[in-house]
């Protein structure tokens, strides 16, 4: 028999290859039948059932059906093999060769058409059966192939959930922390030039404050500002913290910090402080909060913040010092626009400066009013930007200090330093220098003074009321960005609520040259700043310089919040500021300033500040 005439016959090795497989799935179908239980097995599909009923995905009296219908199939595949045999059995009789065996070289085509000939001749039709049942004796490959997909993403989407073939996986809470955090080592020289006035014209109120009350009668200075004598300190700045998401659009936040004081303004360290001898330093609550986002939209959304948080307004360090951390509660719109590329941020908040003690006084069986103090600030912001040409961003803020001026107090006689009067607690509880004090006590003379002579135990207070309008605004210049970016800032302060007339009856600081004569205080600020390079340092050899000139007179804003740094903190200080900052690395660069401050009214004062920085963050 030639090669075309096997190409035209019924391949026998394919009938043996279904039959052997077909009594192969029988047998081990009956196997697992007898069992009393589905049991591991040799077989592929036995064991997939197995490992369904394992994982929930099947029931047990389900794997059962599924093995009792492959049951059936086999048979039906037995039925088919012997037709099938029967069929080559004639077609070998009918052709008198021998020549159709299992190693026969005819076409697989050829020999499937002949022996699905064969089948559909050898295979009686099947009875009438209920209209609504179908039986299926044979599922195509492809099924099979969809089928065994289907199982094999369910299995490999929950193993993935469940962490299967991943045991150290780390858990899912862990996933939503950021941990970040940075140390700073500064090298800071203060320069005193000759001239600035050392007869005991600069007293260090935050001091005098922080302490017994002073006898302004006695025969000692009160405690003295440094004014002549150069200091070099080195000092380091450490900052740990972490964002946590706490799903559902709500996170929290945490951060710790260095700082050899309570101040607000500085989380420094200087090396060599807080008693020597390598004495350990303190770590400080820096920032704890509770975020929640409410989307009102697709372009807008509502941010509400609870506790401790990075200062919410646009501003410069001239108002805020940029360590300062906000207390209390605070909500900001961001409104998108809808055409073009604007942003709108309306921004409130409520920030308690300072809690009355529940005992106060404390030596007194009847309690003194509470003092409480608080900051009500409100801004309106607005963002313009056109991508590769400029971004203008300005704001117009309000910031209402509430309570923080001092009150006189009831007349009273103070016997010794441990007496309260009634409007002690109105004094600051933090302050730098620069703004206007005056006598918070009236001391009623007596005899037990020798009628004001002697035991005029004093606190101080502010002066001024303060009632805050700022407008600040920022211009980037992007043409050449992000390489080099050119940045103005520019802020303008003024306190409204200031009047010198009522001021300067009781002032005891901020008078003419020498501490004496009228009052010359004021009430405005301005602040312009130039920075040219990268925005931000990022990467390698990034740098950016920085050109600025103050104004900032004696009562304009709050002095204890002010910038920490130019003239060693406070207000009633103008000059410039000049810096620049090279990246070595991505998280590791150098920073160097130069700040010269010098007093605007009052007695002469003069500070010139160095400071180098290393800095590293993660």
């Amino acid at each position: 028999m030639n090669n075309d005439h096997h190409e035209t016959t019924f391949p026998a090795s394919r009938a043996w290859r279904v039959l052997s497989l077909a009594l192969g799935w029988a047998a081990t179908t009956c196997a697992v039948l007898a069992a009393p239980a589905v049991t591991r097995s040799e077989s592929v599909t036995i064991n997939l059932i197995n490992r369904m009923v394992d994982r929930g995905l099947l029931s047990r009296d389900d794997a059962i059906d599924l093995l009792q219908q492959a049951e059936n199939d086999a048979a039906s595949a037995r039925a088919e093999a012997a037709a099938t045999q029967a069929a080559l059995a004639r077609l070998e009789a009918a052709q008198g060769s021998p020549a159709i065996a299992a190693n026969s070289p005819a076409s697989p085509t050829a020999r499937a058409e002949t022996a699905s000939s064969a089948s559909r001749a050898a295979t009686p039709a099947p009875a009438a059966t209920d209209q609504d049942v179908v039986r299926v004796t044979y599922v195509p490959e492809v099924v099979k192939r969809q089928i065994r997909d289907d199982v094999t993403q369910e299995i490999l989407a929950q193993q993935r959930a469940e962490h299967w073939s991943t045991p150290r996986a780390l858990p899912d809470w862990v996933t939503r922390y950021t941990l970040f955090g940075d140390v700073r080592l500064r090298e800071e020289a203060l320069f005193f030039p000759a001239g600035n006035n050392n007869t005991g014209a600069f007293p260090n109120f935050n001091a005098i404050n922080s302490g017994a009350p002073f006898d302004v009668t006695g025969t000692l200075f009160s405690p003295q500002n440094n004014v002549d004598r150069d200091r070099n300190r080195l000092r380091v700045r450490t900052r740990l913290g972490a964002d946590i998401d706490l799903e559902d659009n709500f996170s929290t936040g945490v951060r710790i910090a260095t700082g050899e004081s309570k101040s607000p303004v500085s989380t420094n360290q200087s090396l060599g402080a807080s008693g020597g001898n390598f004495t350990k330093y303190s770590l400080w609550l820096d920032r704890a909060f509770v975020r929640y986002n409410w989307l009102l939209d697709e372009n807008d959304s509502v941010q509400f913040l609870g506790g401790r948080f990075d200062n919410p307004f646009l501003a410069t360090s001239m108002i805020f010092d940029d360590d300062l951390g906000f207390d209390g509660l605070a909500a900001q719109a961001i409104l998108n626009g809808k055409i073009g590329r604007t942003q709108q941020k309306i921004t409130l908040g409520a920030f308690p400066l300072f809690s009355s003690a529940l005992d106060f006084a404390t030596n007194q069986p009847a309690k003194f009013k509470s003092q409480d103090k608080w900051l009500l600030g409100a801004q309106v912001a607005h963002f313009w930007g056109d991508p590769g040409v400029v971004a203008v961003n300005v704001a117009a803020s309000y910031y209402y200090f509430y309570n923080v001026e001092g009150r006189k107090s009831s007349p009273f006689v103070p016997v010794t330093s441990a007496d309260n009067g009634d409007t002690d607690e109105t004094r600051p509880s933090f302050a730098q220098t620069g703004n206007t004090y005056f006598p918070l006590r009236d001391i009623t003379p007596s005899p037990l003074n020798n009628f004001g002579t002697t035991n005029q135990w004093q606190y101080f207070g502010l002066a001024a009321p303060f009632r805050e309008l700022v407008l600040t605004s920022k211009i980037d210049f992007n043409k050449y960005a992000p390489s080099v970016q050119t940045s103005l800032t520019a802020e303008w302060v003024k306190n409204l609520a200031f009047h010198r007339r009522r001021i300067a009856r009781e002032a005891v600081n901020n008078l003419g040259p020498g501490g004496l004569g009228d009052f010359v205080g004021g009430d405005t600020g301005w602040n312009l700043e130039l920075k040219i390079g990268r925005a931000a340092i990022a990467a390698p050899r990034d740098w950016n310089v920085t050109l600025g000139y103050r104004y900032l007179e004696t009562d304009a804003t709050l002095d204890g919040l002010t910038d920490s740094d130019f003239g060693n903190g406070g207000t009633n200080l103008k000059g410039f500021t000049l810096g620049g900052s090279f990246a070595l690395t991505r998280n590791v660069w150098l920073t160097a300033r130069w700040l010269s401050a010098t007093s605007i009214a009052g007695p002469t004062y003069k500070n010139d500040t160095l400071q180098f920085d290393f800095n590293g963050k993660f």
